[in-house]
This record gives structure tokens, sequence and C-alpha cells, in this order.
């Protein structure tokens, strides 16, 4: 009888435990949630943000905080859409961990200077751009390469880092070139620091913030595309896509937005504020 017992006791608490994973298996993952939903309960949105990319996002040492022109974008877009007394949390991404993490429900919008792509698009949905930059290359000054159309000789050996839109432009604009592809931008400069390549190339917009941080280094040839950039949520997003459209159009209108521009990009040589300006 006590074996019977225990025999229904162990059916029971078999029972119960499935109950709770069909439960855990119906529940929706993080990314599926309403993102907008949770943050407003949570009074914050979490960012992926790049921490290696001067101007954009890049980590201060002395305080650790993730500082440039996409957090403080993130920041400013976080209180129009939360209230001011809402949080802007900052996660470290990289060109190739951004969707990853998106996908996952790490985060819950990526700012991190991603240009709106069709190909990305497949996989997730982007806000109306919030900086137009172009692609462009970084070289040592005095080099032979003045422009795109120098780097198409067999054999010649560009810089770019992986999960960058720029890694297959320059295929296409320089398609006798070598590419050398990295992990991020950190280590994309030391690679040209050290000969490993004739030019560095990605955005304008974060090779001028590396010019102005490597003396000897200069930006070269103009732009050769356009790279519209747009903040990244996860498909079946769109009431918090919504909201951040909105609060962009708000952040442009007050005059948030340029006084953000200015203050990352007013004094960078070279580069036109003015025109970039909204």
């Amino acid at each position: 009888m006590k074996k019977f017992k225990h025999i229904i006791g162990a059916l029971g608490m078999l029972s119960l435990l499935m109950v709770v994973l069909t439960a855990c298996g119906t529940r929706p993952s993080l990314a599926k949630q309403d993102v907008l939903s949770n943050d407003k309960a949570s009074k914050t949105i979490t960012w992926g943000v790049k921490a290696d990319t001067q101007l954009f996002g890049l980590m201060d040492v002395k305080d650790n905080q993730i500082k440039g022109f996409d957090a403080d974008i993130a920041t400013a877009l976080t209180k129009k859409v939360l209230g001011k007394d809402a949080k802007a949390k900052f996660v470290q991404v990289t060109s190739q961990t951004r969707i990853p993490l998106l996908k996952n429900g790490n985060i819950d919008a990526i700012i991190a200077t991603m240009t709106i792509t069709p190909e990305r698009e497949k996989q997730v949905d982007f806000t109306d751009s919030y900086f137009d930059a172009g692609q462009a290359l970084l070289v040592k000054k005095g080099s032979s390469i003045k422009s795109v159309k120098d780097l198409n000789k067999s054999g010649t050996k560009v810089i770019g880092v992986t999960g960058a839109n720029s890694v297959a432009n320059i295929k296409k604009f320089a398609p006798k070139a070598q590419v050398l592809e990295l992990s991020d931008y950190a280590q994309a400069m030391t690679a040209l620091k050290s000969g490993q390549g004739v030019a560095l190339t990605t955005d304008n917009g974060i090779l001028y913030g590396m010019a102005a941080q490597n003396k000897g280094y200069e930006v070269v040839g103009g732009t050769f595309t356009k790279e519209p950039y747009g903040i990244a949520v996860n498909k079946g997003q769109e009431p918090l896509k919504k909201e951040l459209n909105k609060a962009l159009k708000e952040i442009e209108a007050d005059g948030t937005y340029n006084k953000i521009l200015k203050k990352w990009f007013g004094n960078v040589s070279g580069f036109n504020y003015k025109e970039a300006a909204r």
C-alpha cells in the first residue's frame, strides 16, 4: 500500500512538472513580448550601442560610461517616449553581435551606426533615418590613395569591420582589392597603423572620429555611398517603432537633435555640420 502511495505521489509530481513546462513553453520569448509595454512598466529602454566608435559610442575608461552621439540621441528619445525620469540603459554591441542580441531579447532597440539596407530589413524593422552618413576612406597622410578608384588594383589591401555594410560595398566599388575583416574598429585602426592595409573603410562620421583621435591620418575621397542610419527593433514591435519615430520628430523640432549633433560634430575637421543638421 505504501509502495502504491509512492507511485501515485511520483505520478502527481510528474504531472505538475509537465504543467509547469507546458506553461513555460507557451510563454512568448522576451523578443516577442510587447517591448513598449515592458519598457513603460520599468521606465527603461535597453539600447544596443557601440563602445569602440569615436563620436558615436565610445567607452569612457574614467567612469565606464558609453558616450557619444548615438548614446545621447538614445537618452533623448527614451525621455520623450517614457518621461523625463526614464532611464536609457546601454548594452555594448558590435556590428556582428547587434542583431543577434536584439533577436534574443537582450536589448530593446539598436542605435549603433546601423545603415538601413534591404537585407537587414528582412531581419529587423527600422525607424526613420536619424543620421545620414556616407562611406569613405581613412588613410595615412601623404598616402597615394585619394579615392576608392585607387583601391581597385590587384593585391591592394583594404581594412574593414565584419558585419558592417562597408565591407560589401568596397567589394562592389573595388572588386580587385583584398579586404581584411576585423571584429571592431579598434583592431581595424591598429591594423592600418601597422601597415596591414593601405586604407580603412567605413562610414565618414566614424572615420572623422578616428582621424581626430589618431593624428597623422585623414579622410579622403569624399563619400561614395549613401548610408542612412536607422534605429532597429524586432519584427512585430510596431508600437515601439511608432513611438520612436514620433520621438525622433519631436527632438528634431525642438532643437534637441541639432544641439546633440553640434556637441559631437560641430568642431570635427572636414565634417559639414550644417549640412547634417535637421
